[in-house]
Parts: C-alpha cells; structure tokens; sequence
C-alpha cells in the first residue's frame, strides 16, 4: 500500500516539476530572443507557478488528488 501512494506522489509530483521547469524554460527562451523583457519574465514565471500551486492546494483539500 506505501509503495502504490509512494508511487502515485512521486508520478503527481514529476508531472508537476516538468509544467513549472516547461513554463520557466519557455519564458526564459523568449526573454533570451528579445521577446520578453527581465520584469516581463518574473512576472509569467511568477504567476504561473503560484497558480499552479494554489490550484495543487485546492485540488489536494478536496481530495482530488
């Protein structure tokens, strides 16, 4: 049973770790091509993490994951 809740975190937690490094990898490429600028990056980086966060948050009080 630790193994299969083990197993189930360490999947949930991968998935969420290659959105958040996708996202931050995509605002960092675009900010070296001159299409964003440095407060540009911090603030889409930002909000997206956070957002993903509060979200994870939620979904974990309701018990959807």
């Amino acid at each position: 049973m630790v193994a299969y809740v083990q197993g189930k975190l360490d999947r949930l937690v991968e998935k969420m770790i290659s959105r958040k490094f996708l996202a931050w990898l995509t605002c960092t490429g675009l900010t070296y091509a001159g299409a964003v600028d440095s407060e540009g990056w911090v603030i889409v980086t930002g909000i997206y993490i956070g957002t993903q966060a509060a979200i994870d948050g939620i979904a974990k009080l309701k018990g959807l994951t």
